[in-house]
């Protein structure tokens, strides 16, 4: 009896989501169930994108973002291509083209192309076209995104130095670095064209205190900047090179280095090309299949989940990818086992993450934590008829602290923290579990009376790291079974190994659990 026929899986991207599907069917190419062809652009291994701010504020290093040896795939049986591009895809053939002029055939095809970032149309700055192996088009000298190690090596040398760094844009990325520049030593600026940073996760009083905490930290910010042009000179190679931010009112922000944090957006443009329905991304159903053709997938930042049945007709579909790490990772697990139980004939039924969205703002010294809409006004008239949502606030902006709580019939429907750590951790159980907040609201502000501040996990159930969905309990087990770091406890458990934010949480655990070397990262 001859052996079967594996299952040919083309993965193009090889990036955080790619990284964790690869990972995830190991399993079944050691098997011989599954042919693994993996197409990566870099010629990095994989590596965690959600810390490269970290990195270019030298706190991580760049072995510490590595989260995958793309000798484990190859060892396996895998074929792992870095540094070449997919040029194009024939879905009837079923067909990939590179960018080598070779061609790779596939029975599967999974899209993990993720997202680049937006760049604003400015007088003065120049694009050129990216080399082979580049992920972006490159910039006037002096002016950059954070997307790629690359991209973090440029503003690594600025803050070597202390220089002065412009941070275009005032979402949660943005905040983060320029915190993170600050605590190196740099000297950052934040400008942004609306009234208050991160509009889309504060409401005007949680933005008062974040705008305070900022300028404490030696982060400046510039609202209501209308970027318009840039400044540039040539440098004593002749090559031009940024000098400063101009804004339509005349402002002028001198610095060193311009990066740009105007948001992102899928890479989908190979599947458009290839003649695949794209929205936000690249249009998949529930089981992450292609809306135009089953046997391609899209999971990760260039994956837009939606209803085919309900918009198949529609020119706009809600909703879009996701843009957190955690989602894509989910959905990079789930098709890795919906591909081995297709093997064998089993169903393992759609995809659905209930895991909440809930926006951590990755800082020491400012804690702030956002979920559901904060928008609601408590003295907003209200419509005869209409019942309005509970609100419930609490500010100090004296103290750096602010809460506000949304609900609809008693439950959880929206929250944003400030300087309330302990606070922010009950409301995101909350939050996560749909549940009632208690009658009397001060009693969740009570949590954070106490002299320290630093949040904790409250039993072996509760979930520390989000990203990966590891709870307390796997955390105390890697350390009973030896783990003595942050780093490790992340090989081991992978917490930690996300977005960052549960780092300083890991380390308390260590700290308490007597383990000398508790020390983030």
């Amino acid at each position: 009896m001859s052996a079967p026929v594996p299952l040919r899986v083309v993965l193009v991207g090889f990036g955080p989501v790619g990284a964790r599907f690869a990972e995830e069917i190991l399993p079944a190419i050691t098997a011989g169930r599954i042919s693994l062809t993996v197409v990566g652009a870099e010629r990095d291994d994989p590596y965690n994108r959600v810390l490269v701010a970290e990195y270019a504020a030298h706190e991580v290093t760049r072995d510490d973002l590595t989260i995958l040896e793309s000798t484990e795939l190859t060892v396996a049986g895998a074929t792992v291509l870095r540094g070449v591009r997919a040029t194009g895809i024939d879905p009837e053939a079923r067909i990939v083209h590179l960018s080598s002029g070779g061609r790779v055939d596939y029975d599967r095809l999974v899209l993990a192309t993720g997202a680049r970032a937006n760049v604003p149309v400015l007088d003065g700055l120049e694009r050129f076209a990216a080399v082979s192996d580049g992920l972006d088009d490159a910039l006037t000298e002096g002016v950059c995104v954070l997307r790629t190690a690359d991209d973090a090596e440029r503003v690594r040398a600025v803050v070597a130095g202390g220089g002065r760094v412009v941070v275009l844009g005032a979402g949660v990325l943005g905040i983060e670095l320029a915190l993170l520049l600050a605590r190196a030593g740099a000297q950052p600026t934040v400008a942004h064209f609306g009234p208050i940073p991160m509009p889309r996760q504060l409401d005007r009083g949680a933005a008062s205190v974040l705008g305070a905490a900022l300028e404490r930290a030696g982060v400046h910010v510039v609202p209501h900047t209308r970027a318009e042009a840039i400044v540039a000179r040539p440098d004593e190679r002749g090559v031009r090179r940024f000098e400063a931010l101009v804004s339509s009112d005349g402002k002028r922000i001198e610095a060193d280095l311009l990066v740009l944090s105007c948001g992102v957006s899928a890479r989908a443009e190979l599947a458009r090309d290839a003649g695949l329905r794209v929205g936000g991304g690249v249009l998949v159903d529930d089981r992450l299949r292609s809306w135009t053709d089953p046997r391609i997938h899209a999971i990760g930042d260039c994956a837009h989940i939606g209803d085919a049945e309900a918009h198949l007709h529609d020119q706009v579909v809600p909703g879009g990818p996701a843009g957190l790490i955690g989602p894509g990772w989910r959905q990079a697990e789930w098709l890795a086992r919906a591909l081995n139980a297709e093997i064998d004939g089993i169903d393992i039924g759609p995809f659905a993450d209930d895991a909440p969205g809930v926006v951590l703002l990755k800082a020491e010294g400012v804690d702030l934590v956002s979920a559901g809409d904060v928008s609601p006004d408590p003295f907003t008239p209200v419509p005869r008829g209409e019942v309005a949502p509970g609100v419930a606030l609490w500010a100090d902006p004296e103290h750096g602290t602010y809460t506000k709580m949304v609900t609809r019939e008693g439950v959880l429907t929206g929250f944003v923290s400030v300087g309330m750590p302990r606070t922010a951790a009950e409301l995101g159980v909350l939050f996560a579990r749909q549940a009632e907040l208690p009658s009397d609201r001060s009693l969740l502000l009570r949590l954070d009376a106490v002299e320290d501040l630093a949040p904790r996990a409250s039993g072996r159930e509760a979930t520390v790291c989000v990203c990966n969905a590891v709870t307390a309990g796997a955390i105390e087990d890697a350390i009973a079974d030896g783990c003595a770091s942050v780093p490790e406890i992340g090989r081991c458990t992978r917490a930690g190994t996300g977005c960052g934010g549960c780092r300083s949480r890991i380390a308390e655990m260590l700290t308490a659990s007597g383990t000398l070397e508790a020390t983030p990262a």
